[in-house]
């Protein structure tokens, strides 16, 4: 018999050989027939492969990301399948999942393929998926994988063995088609029971545009048709709330392909909008003990040779600058954690002035591939809300649930209520992708784990997405339209204090190690608002709006008084501006709504004689007519119910 240890803490025995569906129907009926894969030991894997030890358990259905990602990745195989039935001597790329559905990059030969034509392949996926055939896995040896791409006349695929050692090559046959594949894939095609294919692209074999280009289908499958519908009902309400459509139609940020790909400039209303998000942030912070630097946007290449960062990430970022003096390098900060360090080792430290908490807004820079780049959610130019924190490894805890409060606060205030903790560890399985001890890794893991133990925060833990120098807090936050985003993230560090010999001396005059936590709760400016203008749809909070208010003259004859209005307001802090064009109220009133104004002052003859303002609110209509002072009571009342 062998032990099998679930997620809830219970423990099983079964005969050995057992598989993950076994273990899933001893439970519930309904439960096996949802299982799409499992996770044995940290690894994921098929649902009905053996299990011959003592495992760790967790099984993957439709709810979990990864119950998705399997289904997707299966999802491409079947697209493969029809279309090696349907059009000759296709030959096929790579077909991943991706985080909402997959794709496949495939050579057609000299065949032109068309969007027109993804009612049949989706008929013919359809078709086959009914035929609930099983995805078979099959170890093979290098000589047999690639005798049989030789003879199928599979160039990409036999490029793709060339990588791999004998010995760790598996084969997945579903019905009449055979693809080279690790897995993981769901038990059988007959749970596919909904497909739409959404788009094509160009794509370079590898990458490289110097290979040939490939035609990538993209697609999205769903185990019930209802969902389908759902999800493209949701990706019409995306398209219209799309941070880059709105970010042009509001005039909040813009991109110049003479400026360069990937590098953002903001335009007064986002400027005022991201002026007022930060300065949300210093304020708070500095009420939570943190004190402000700035470090330059260059350093030498030595300082990232000492971080680690070059080593890690040098050969795919911008290149070194060359100064006039022979040998010198600099290189754009890709990250500020190093010149902080600097900060802290800059003069001798003393336990009495631990925990030391520094904060900038700090930009950097980074080469992400032209084809990666989206908006301000991926750009190569990026401000962090970088705080790092060294502090007395008994002062560890307390200053890691310091920084979860402020996170969740932050989150909270702008509306992020759905959110997701995910302990983010090292991969145990390939622990070269990091620096430092493994008698390090685990203080830091352990520190992370107990915090939000500790606060009884949900969590859920992931291998592999650890920073390469340290564990780390995720934070995965939900949107209006329930997608999830990584947002802000909290990072508990043992090595870069080594790396540069940071030390303070403490009350047994001896020195010693601190430890360092390095913290962004938006994570960055850019990718932050871009998800918030999402997330709201263009219609900010009333505390952050560029422009609160639009005063709407009825005639050019009241203009002299809006500007009067005007100037009150601003005494009173609040925003906006005067539309004195020579338009109909009823243009100015759509132009303000359109432009996701919340709040509308209307001024005619009337509201003139009497010192008032008309107020009409964004999305609601009238509200009625107000004096200064009433308008200031409604106006603190709306902020308030943020």
């Amino acid at each position: 018999m062998i032990n099998i240890s679930l997620p809830d803490g219970s423990v099983r025995q079964y005969e050995k050989g057992v598989s993950a569906l076994d273990i899933a129907k001893s439970i519930s009926e309904g439960l096996a027939r949802n299982v799409l894969s499992a996770k044995v030991n940290g690894t994921i894997q098929d649902a009905n492969i053996p299990i011959n030890n003592d495992a760790s358990l967790q099984l993957f259905t439709w709810n979990d990301v990864d119950g998705k990602k399997t289904f997707w990745h299966s999802s491409a195989h079947l697209l493969a399948e029809a279309l090696e039935a349907l059009y000759d001597n296709v030959k096929f790329g790579i077909g991943p999942a991706i985080e909402n559905g997959f794709y496949y990059d495939v050579d057609l030969g000299e065949k032109t393929l068309s969007s027109e034509e993804f009612p049949k392949i989706e008929a013919k996926m359809l078709e086959l998926a009914r035929n609930k055939n099983e995805y078979i896995r099959k170890e093979i040896s290098k000589e047999e994988a690639i005798a049989f791409f030789k003879e199928k006349g599979d160039e990409y695929k036999l490029e793709l063995l060339e990588e791999l050692e004998d010995g760790n090559i598996t084969f997945y046959q579903q019905g009449d088609f055979v693809d080279l594949c690790k897995g993981p894939h769901i038990p059988n095609t007959g749970s596919i029971k909904a497909i739409k294919l959404m788009s094509l692209a160009g794509a370079y074999w590898r990458g490289d545009e110097n290979r040939k280009q490939l035609t990538r289908i993209y697609g999205v499958s769903f185990p019930k048709a209802k969902e389908l519908k759902e999800y493209l009902v949701l990706l019409e309400e995306a398209k219209k709330r799309d941070h880059r459509k709105l970010g042009q139609e509001l005039e909040l940020f813009m991109f110049s392909e003479r400026v360069g790909s990937g590098l953002p400039i903001w335009l007064p209303k986002g400027t005022a909008l991201r002026t007022r998000l930060e300065n949300f942030l210093k304020d708070e912070q500095v009420k939570r003990g943190y004190t402000p630097v700035i470090t330059p946007h260059i350093g030498k290449k030595e300082l990232y040779e000492t971080s680690g960062h070059w080593q890690k990430y040098g050969e795919d970022s911008f290149q070194p600058i060359n100064t006039p003096k022979e040998g010198e390098l600099f290189l754009l900060k890709p990250m500020n954690c190093p010149h902080h360090c600097e900060i802290y080792g800059h003069k001798p430290r003393s336990y009495k002035e631990l925990p030391l908490r520094i904060a900038e807004f700090g930009t950097v820079y980074r080469y992400e591939q032209s084809g990666e780049l989206h908006g301000l959610t991926r750009v190569r130019c990026f401000t962090q809300d970088d705080a790092h924190l060294f502090c007395m490894p008994d002062q560890l805890k307390e200053e890691f649930l310091g920084v979860l409060d402020l996170t969740t606060f932050v989150l909270k205030k702008l509306g992020f209520d759905n959110f997701t903790a995910q302990i983010s560890l090292r991969d145990p399985g390939n622990k070269d992708k990091y620096i430092g001890s493994d008698e390090l890794w685990e203080k830091a893991e352990n520190a992370i784990i107990e915090a939000t133990q500790e606060v009884g925060m949900e969590t859920v833990t992931e291998l592999g997405e650890a920073a390469f120098y340290g564990p780390k807090l995720d934070f995965m936050v939900k949107d209006a339209l329930g997608r999830s985003w990584q947002l802000g993230t909290i990072q508990v560090d043992y090595t870069l204090p080594e790396r540069f010999n940071l030390e303070y001396i403490g009350a047994d005059n001896q020195a010693h190690r601190p430890v360092m936590i390095h913290r962004a709760p938006f994570g960055s400016m850019e990718r932050f608002i871009g998800v918030l203008t999402e997330h709201c749809g263009g219609k900010f909070p009333l505390w952050l709006q560029p422009e609160q208010y639009a005063l709407l003259p009825i005639s050019d004859k009241f203009n002299d008084y809006a500007n009067d209005v005007k100037n009150q307001l601003a005494a009173l802090d609040i925003r906006g501006f005067v539309d004195d064009r020579n338009e109909k109220i009823g243009r100015k009133i759509r132009d303000a709504e359109v432009n996701k104004v919340p709040i509308m002052l209307i001024v005619g003859e009337k509201e003139a004689a009497e010192g008032k303002v008309a107020v009409r609110k964004q999305g609601e209509g009238d509200v009625g007519a107000m004096g200064i002072d009433e308008f200031k009571s409604y106006f603190n009342q709306l902020l308030d119910e943020i």
